[in-house]
């Protein structure tokens, strides 16, 4: 354990992957925002908490089960589209993949609705969601964002105790920022919004997995950071406005 510490390869390898981790935990950490942002206000710390605190616990699970990990990219079964040349290979990875996508355009399209159409409206009747029902759905996506989150792991560390160090590392930078993040994303309507077609996105990136259409995560990093570029200059352009006019 102790060459493990001090060898070049290993350290550069953990924290190589803990910020990848980081990186790959945005999508996990925006749902857990717009979750948690349903409940009462006494209970949205919690819910994040909870979320993230899961997540790490769904990752740590699959890290400590490879082998089944791995085998969930063994097809389950063909379908043969157009002969021969075009068999679709459907596996268990692909099942979890669409099944996330679609859940998370159902709930990012419900959330848009809600927070254009009545968003306002149920707040000031106290219509807030509760702590399980959130729970139960951040759990949900948890199990979707974890596994592209261990298999990227995997291939990136040849040590699992690395790997369990890289993931740990990552989710206590994601715990410790999720205050400051969601009081932001609450204070800023347009944020909100900008969050809620992020997961959209996702969603659409998830599907496309689970076909075997491969979008590269650097695209989709790219557009989210382009439009949070684009958002802080007119959250920067606003304010200069408003200081201006006082």
């Amino acid at each position: 354990m102790l060459e493990l510490l001090t060898d070049p390869n290993v350290i550069l390898s953990f924290l190589t992957l803990a910020a990848l981790e980081i990186v790959l935990g945005i999508d996990n950490l925006l749902f857990v925002q717009i979750v948690a942002s349903r409940c009462a206000p006494e209970k949205q710390m919690l819910a994040r908490r909870v979320g993230l605190l899961l997540a790490l616990g769904t990752r740590l699970l699959l890290l400590a089960s490879i082998a089944w990990v791995a085998g969930l990219t063994t097809p389950i079964f063909s379908i043969d589209w157009f002969g021969p040349e075009h068999v679709f290979d459907l596996s268990w990875r692909d099942v979890i993949l669409l099944g996330g996508g679609l859940f998370l355009l159902a709930k990012a399209t419900t959330e848009i609705h809600h927070h254009v159409e009545g968003g306002s409206e149920a707040t000031k009747s106290g219509k807030y969601m509760s702590l399980a029902a959130a729970i139960v759905q951040i759990a949900i996506l948890d199990i979707v964002f974890s596994l592209d989150s261990v298999i990227t792991a995997v291939g990136m560390a040849d040590h699992l105790s690395v790997m369990v160090a890289a993931v740990v590392a990552a989710m206590i930078v994601m715990i410790l920022a999720a205050g400051a993040v969601g009081r932001f994303v609450d204070e800023h309507p347009t944020v909100k919004m900008l969050c809620l077609s992020f997961l959209l996105l996702i969603g659409m990136a998830l599907l496309g997995e689970g076909l075997h259409f491969h979008i590269p995560k650097a695209y989709l990093y790219f557009a989210i950071a382009f439009s949070a570029l684009v958002e802080f200059l007119n959250m920067w352009a606003r304010k200069k406005k408003t200081r201006a006019k006082g």
